[in-house]
């Protein structure tokens, strides 16, 4: 997919190194290299408040900072696969089997509460 000339899949290949960079070799007041250092209960707590703030931003109708929401939680999210060895290649699979499901869609159990 290009979004200004670029493929937006270079600039998340781009992040992921950068944040790999980071865990690798800590670098002086980088706030990537500070989640690395808090370990995965940080990293987890961080990736809970950005999906909240997604919710948030996209109940409120307010499509300006759902995308800044939805950028900072794509970051903390490549933070956590950075810091599980879960690469971009392994997320792409699973998303291209699932591009290739049809009529998947789950019935859910109907509950009588009259019952």
């Amino acid at each position: 997919m290009r979004f200004g000339g670029i493929l937006v899949n270079d600039v998340w290949q781009e992040l992921y190194k950068t944040v790999q960079s980071r865990k690798e070799s800590h670098q002086e007041g980088s706030y990537t290299s500070y989640l690395f250092e808090k370990g995965i209960d940080k990293i987890l707590k961080k990736c809970g408040e950005e999906c909240s703030e997604v919710i948030i931003a996209a109940k409120n109708g307010d499509n300006a900072e759902t995308v800044l929401e939805i950028s900072d939680m794509l970051y903390h999210l490549t933070v956590l696969m950075v810091n599980q060895g879960i690469s971009l290649e392994d997320v792409e699979t699973e998303l291209e089997k699932r591009s290739k499901k049809t009529g998947n869609l789950k019935t859910f159990h109907q509950v009588d509460k009259n019952s």
